[in-house]
């Protein structure tokens, strides 16, 4: 299989309001709905968008940024909306995504990782508002904000409007705000949640490029490419269970753990539940 391979920019869209974009994105994937029931029965073409960075120069015509950078943004709602499995940057590692909300698109997401059914998957937010709409959080709204958007993954008690086959073998959820601009404007337009997990098959190495997860784009709707994730340590966000009121529990000690531990200690006064 052929990828399609485009090369866009990233740069145009952050001064356009969300709810324009969400209009604009609505009629394109009406129209391409349209068209895609008559290729439903062809096979999947995996599509590769490159998500470049602004020139050093300076930056791009707001036109043209604003097309290219909105070309991604179709493409990959689409997807998702279409219920797909798709590949994602983000600030620590490449992530597979799909809508939280979709239970089909759920098991996709399992059965491309080959991963067990009784792992969770986290969900990703554009805003630190939406975490209250699918958590029941028992801490500050600034200790939220201190710690996302970034490399963290918070855990908490999830609320009834969060999809009940999304992990339903626990009342938890992680949630996270990557700290990468696609990543929260997708997350913006699209809505609603995303499930989201490393892009790599079940016991192999995390990946912070798009090659190597190759074996996996035939499964795959849309593969965004951002280049190479910067830090290059494949350790993935810090989580952290922050579901009992004045404690925490560090799950997985990620790219983040010192800073994670030094903020929850010093400036918030949480005590460390070391129970199993």
């Amino acid at each position: 299989m052929s990828p399609e391979i485009f090369s866009e920019s990233a740069g145009g869209l952050a001064g356009l309001p969300v709810h324009l974009i969400r209009k604009m994105i609505k009629s394109w994937v009406c129209v391409q709905r349209a068209v895609g029931v008559r290729a439903a029965c062809e096979e999947m073409k995996t599509t590769v968008l490159r998500l470049l960075q602004q020139p050093p120069a300076g930056p791009l015509s707001p036109s043209a940024g604003k097309h290219d950078g909105l070309h991604i943004l179709n493409s990959t709602v689409k997807a998702l909306k279409d219920g797909q499995v798709v590949a994602v940057p983000t600030d620590t590692i490449y992530g597979l995504a799909c809508l939280a909300q979709n239970s089909e698109a759920i098991k996709r997401v399992y059965n491309i990782k080959g991963r067990n059914g009784n792992k969770p998957l986290a969900i990703c937010v554009g805003e630190i508002q939406d975490i209250y709409k699918y958590c029941k959080v028992v801490v500050k709204e600034e200790l939220l904000e201190d710690l996302l958007p970034g490399p963290v993954t918070l855990v908490l008690e999830r609320s009834e409007t969060l999809n009940a086959d999304l992990n339903p073998f626990t009342k938890l959820v992680g949630v996270r705000i990557p700290d990468h601009p696609f990543m929260r404007r997708l997350c913006q337009v699209c809505d609603e949640p995303l499930a989201l997990t490393s892009a790599n098959v079940s016991t192999q190495a995390s990946t912070v490029a798009v090659h190597e997860f190759e074996d996996l784009w035939p499964s795959l709707s849309v593969v965004v490419d951002g280049g190479p994730i910067g830090d290059q340590s494949r350790l993935g966000s810090t989580v952290v269970d922050l579901s009992v009121p004045g404690r925490y529990q560090i799950i997985r000690s990620g790219c983040a753990f010192s800073a994670t531990v030094a903020a929850l200690e010093k400036k918030y006064g949480l005590l460390e539940d070391s129970s199993s």
